[in-house]
């Protein structure tokens, strides 16, 4: 498979190469001062379309490398306050010096007659990019998805996944503020493209970066969204309702006011075709399996379902922002949710052992792995309230206070009823089979806060100290029925023995966790270039758990009979305290920032079990290091990587000898001479992306390395019931390295984006199987394509394929070596055509070789919808149909170091579906005017 990797590699850089031409110049006003952050940008004369752009220094100097230009071109330079500069270029072949561009004075005089202004398509202010929206054309229905398609250096794959310049973007604001989540996939799926004004871009801040004016640390990008002011007045959103065959059904609905600085937004949804957020998608709404699956709100109380059972789920949710005074922020949502599912699984499962010498024959040895087969039926049902909130003040010009709170409940009923058996593979002995019936009823209530303080001193810029009030509190009330019937076996002298454990009882289960975190930070600026910071951070949490359990009395015909076995209380609490210092430099194209420290760690650990107490109390003195280090060579270009030491305590399970047999084949319990985790984490990364020739290309590379780690420790008797403690070991490595190219062409109306991608991994993995020592090593490679084609706004078509091999190699193992692999190909394609017709196709095709016999290997799924607008495009009937050859799957595997396990799930198959949406939308006046499709504001 090497050769996979260096002859994608060698593509990526023949594609990628090409000489640059570059263009350079100055910048200054009409007294021969120099301009920084003046924005210079080449159009083209035909389209208007934004070639490339860039900003100029603080000596005015600026200088573009670009491709070979042809076609005329228009240079152009924006600044604010001053005239904008427009220059023809019929070609550009070579490299060429533009001189020195003055920009005149605006006339400020009252009685002038009013100058049109073209406003320029891209500005750059300080670490902000910022878009004009009205520059870029969509159609008159689009959302701000298609919007941001549009934008140089804007990729968005068939995931969802934003990326400009090569950065990710995980962060969405409106008007610098959440909407419903600062993901903003809903806002980007609903939201009219021609309400937004400006689209910005920045590096993603902390809010401690963010209160302190800092350079973000991130590799990130966020996107705010700024709506035209004659816009940021009504009311908008989309109501939907369907309904089709085998009673599957939908609906959804927003409702957004905004009023200047007010907003305030509804959304609901309801359905039973596996959409456990909230999903408008012009296509496929919320069809499971088709475009867009993923939830575009979870509130972490659902889950997604898809291919796990058919989930039925209802959500309501409101979002409110105003600012109530002067230097106020305040910004509020609430979801209430829940949900249903129900689930067939069948699993089974070959579970390795090393060779071991036969109990029924002394001095022989037999492999002793065995398999497992399983079938449950499990239903579940969650319900939640989430309310989520941050308010921000601004006490001086000097000092900022900001407050997000947070606070969930829920609520978990689940039934399940289940049959199990497992034999030893050499023979088909049977080693144990059980039957049970569970129920459960889970409560849990958590609140967290943040309070972040920030106070800069006015005696020098970047001088402040920084404070921050951290708590996460939770309580967990848990009761579990469960009725079992478990049978083990044994053959001592070749003769069958069999030992039976019946349960009936309850297990009542409460556990509260308190943490609390408090920082202090003090920066003092050395020069305009370093600066360092001195801090302190204290932690104190606390866990206690108590369990309580009672089986079942046929005397009484109550659970009144306490069981000592099942119950005990655990309490943990750890007090840390971290002195640390950083240093960041940062100078010109170079920033480096290195933060080093010592934790000093009180671990108390205590149990009481079986009347007798259990004690585990350390004190930890130990380092922990942090370095960044980025180089920018050029405009789209970053150079980065960082290196991590950690220290991970054990958790308190972990370390008391307290034994759990909750499970009757799986018994568990701690091992006080446990180390902590100790760790090195190393991170590479190279991105470079080229507006002008619309190309990227990012490689990224992570190491994790441990030179002490927490591993299992497992003896499986003759009946296949694991007894697990815990060890250190040393050595496990974990390696992932990612690769990806893309290009993108306009021709015309001809729109073409290639993007080729190469990711793969190689991990030493160890452990203890049977009390041995094992080690597995395996590489996983996964090359992938994906090309779209768009004409204009009529059509598009989106293939993508994707190949993934895996090789494995063991040690101590009956088998040496596994490998499989899996091909994915999928195909989806939009028309706009007709006038008012949507019609939309999802085609995907799966081969999974490592599936099991007796599991289907491979699938087709194959959606489509049809719409159709009418009543000035207010309305939109659409029919779809989701698996259309109705062959959809819920087979998988997995394979692990010590065990492959394939399983089969319940999931979505065919039905049709009819819906009709209703567009609202009624905002205040205008007072921007289009003109030959560019927009002129007034001065």
């Amino acid at each position: 498979m090497h050769k996979i990797f260096t002859i994608f590699l060698f593509l990526c850089t023949i594609v990628g190469y090409s000489q640059d031409i570059t263009i350079k110049g100055k910048i200054t006003d009409s007294d021969n001062l120099p301009l920084e952050a003046a924005t210079i940008y080449l159009t083209s004369v035909k389209d208007s379309t934004v070639i490339d752009y860039t900003i100029s220094n603080k000596n005015g100097s600026w200088e573009l490398k670009t491709r070979k230009l042809t076609n005329p071109v228009l240079l152009k330079v924006s600044y604010v306050g001053l005239t904008n500069h427009k220059q023809e270029v019929n070609s550009i072949i070579e490299d060429k010096d533009f001189g020195t561009i003055k920009l005149a004075d605006k006339s400020t005089e009252l009685n002038e007659v009013v100058i049109q202004s073209e406003i320029p398509p891209i500005r750059i202010k300080k670490d902000t990019l910022e878009f004009n929206a009205s520059s870029f054309k969509v159609r008159p229905d689009a959302n701000v998805e298609a919007l941001i398609k549009k934008l140089p250096g804007v990729e968005i794959d068939s995931d969802g996944k934003i990326t400009v310049n090569g950065k990710e973007v995980n962060q969405v604001l409106i008007n610098g503020k959440p909407f419903f989540d600062k993901d903003g996939k809903i806002a980007l799926q609903n939201l009219p493209a021609d309400i937004i004004d400006k689209v910005q871009v920045t590096d993603t801040k902390t809010k401690k970066e963010e209160l302190a004016g800092q350079k973000a640390k991130g590799d990130n990008a966020s996107i705010n969204l700024t709506l035209q002011k004659d816009k940021n007045k009504g009311v908008f959103g989309k109501i939907m309702a369907g309904y089709g065959s085998s009673d599957r059904y939908e609906s959804s609905a927003l409702i957004n006011y905004f009023k200047d600085k007010r907003k305030i937004s509804f959304l609901a949804s309801s359905n039973n075709i596996n959409s456990s957020g909230f999903s408008m998608n012009e296509l496929f709404d919320s069809m499971g399996g088709g475009r867009n699956i993923s939830s575009l709100y979870n509130s972490g109380v659902m889950n997604n379902g898809v291919g796990r059972g058919i989930t039925k789920s209802d959500m309501i949710g409101a979002n409110y922002s105003d600012e109530w005074f002067k230097d106020t922020k305040t910004d509020g949502s609430y979801f209430y949710t829940n949900s249903n599912t129900e689930n067939r699984n069948r699993t089974e499962s070959i579970n390795y052992l090393p060779l071991g010498e036969d109990p029924d024959n002394p001095g022989v040895t037999i492999d002793k792995s065995y398999s497992t087969k399983s079938l449950s039926n499990t239903n579940n049902d969650k319900f939640g309230h989430t309310f989520t909130a941050e308010f921000e003040v601004k006490i001086d010009s000097t000092s900022t206070l900001n407050i997000i709170p947070n606070f969930t409940s829920t609520n978990s009923k689940s039934s399940t009823s289940s049959e199990r058996s497992s034999e030893r593979i050499s023979d088909s002995r049977l080693l144990n089979k059980s039957t049970s019936n569970s129920f459960s009823d889970s409560n849990n209530r958590n609140f967290n806060n943040e309070i972040n303080y920030r106070k800069n001193f006015s005696s020098r810029k970047g001088r402040g100290i920084s404070v921050a009030l951290e708590n996460e509190n939770s309580k967990n009330d848990d009761k579990n029925l469960n009725r079992s019937n478990t049978i083990k076996y044994k053959y001592p002298n070749g003769n069958a023995e069999s030992e039976i454990d019946n349960r009936d009882q309850i297990l009542y289960n409460k556990q509260t966790d308190d943490n609390y975190i408090a920082t202090i930070e003090y920066e003092e600026p050395i020069t305009d270039s370093l600066r360092i910071t001195l801090g302190t951070i204290y932690s104190f949490k606390k866990s206690v758990e108590n369990r309580n359990s009672y089986d079942f009395e046929e005397t009484t015909g109550n659970y009144s009979k306490y069981n000592d076995a099942l119950s005990n209380i655990i309490d943990s609490k750890t007090g840390t305290v971290s002195p640390r210092t950083g240093i960041n430099f940062e100078k010109g194209k170079f920033n480096l920032q290195f933060e080093a420290g010592t934790d000093i760690i009180s671990f108390k650990n205590n149990a009481f079990y079986m009347n007798n107490d259990y004690n585990f109390n350390k004190v930890y003195i130990l380092p922990s290091v942090d370095i960044d280090l980025t180089y920018k060579p050029a405009k789209g270009k970053s150079i980065s990587g960082s290196y991590t030491y950690r220290i991970n305590l054990p958790q308190s399970q972990q370390v008391l000898e307290v034994e759990d047999i909750s499970n009757p084949l799986n018994t568990y319990i701690g091992n006080s001479n446990l180390d902590p985790a100790k760790y090195h984490f190393v991170t590479a990364s190279y991105r470079n992306y080229n507006t002008a020739k619309r190309t990227g290309f990012n490689i990224y590379f992570n190491a994790r390395y441990y030179d002490n780690e927490i591993a299992p420790f497992t003896i499986t008797d003759e009946s296949a019931k694991n007894i697990t403690s815990y060890k250190n070991i040393s050595g496990a490595m974990y390696n992932s390295l990612n690769v990806n190219w893309n290009k993108s062409v306009k021709r015309e109306a001809h729109s073409y984006r290639l993007n080729l991608g190469l990711s793969g991994g190689y991990n030493i993995d160890k452990g203890f199987l049977n009390g041995e020592l094992y080690d597995t090593k395996s590489i996983r490679i996964t090359p992938r394509a994906n090309f779209t084609y768009e004409y204009g706004e009529i059509l598009t078509i989106n293939p993508s394929y994707s190949f993934t091999y895996n090789e494995s190699s063991f040690s101590n193992y009956t088998v040496k070596s596994a490998s499989n692999f899996l091909h994915t190909f999928s195909l989806q394609t939009t028309t706009y055509w007709p006038k008012h017709i949507v019609f939309g196709n999802d085609f995907g095709y799966t081969y999974n070789s490592n599936i099991a016999d007796g599991f289907k290997k491979d699938f087709y799924l194959w959606n489509t919808s049809l719409g159709y607008n009418f009543l000035k495009d207010e309305l939109l009937f659409k029919v779809k149909v989701y698996d259309l050859l109705n062959q959809n799957t819920g087979t998988s595997r997995t394979i692990s170091p010590t065990n492959v396990m394939s399983q089969e799930n319940t999931v979505l198959k065919r039905y049709i579906m009819f819906s009709l949406t209703y567009k609202i939308g009624k905002f205040g006046g205008t007072n921007k005017k289009r003109e030959n499709g560019r927009m002129f504001q007034s001065y």
